[in-house]
């Protein structure tokens, strides 16, 4: 089920995302803080370094598993 927010952007269900699946963009939970991925940087062995809006870094690890919410604009 997807709920309308405000601007035409629709929310979608929390997704499961990893190094490989995490886009910019992405909702984020850290620490009991909704944090959106502004960047990402690619590092060596498949890592992955989150550059949230805030200005927080992130580095996931291959085998890391978050729970994201992903945003999707209305076309």
């Amino acid at each position: 089920m997807r709920q309308r927010a405000f601007g035409g952007v629709q929310v979608s269900q929390p997704v499961e995302i990893t190094s490989t699946t995490v886009q910019r963009g992405d909702i984020i939970q850290v620490g009991g803080r909704a944090c959106r991925v502004s960047n990402l940087f690619q590092l060596p062995q498949g890592f992955k370094q989150l550059l949230f809006e805030s200005g927080e870094l992130l580095t996931m690890h291959t085998r890391t598993r978050l729970v994201a919410v992903r945003m999707q604009r209305r076309r």
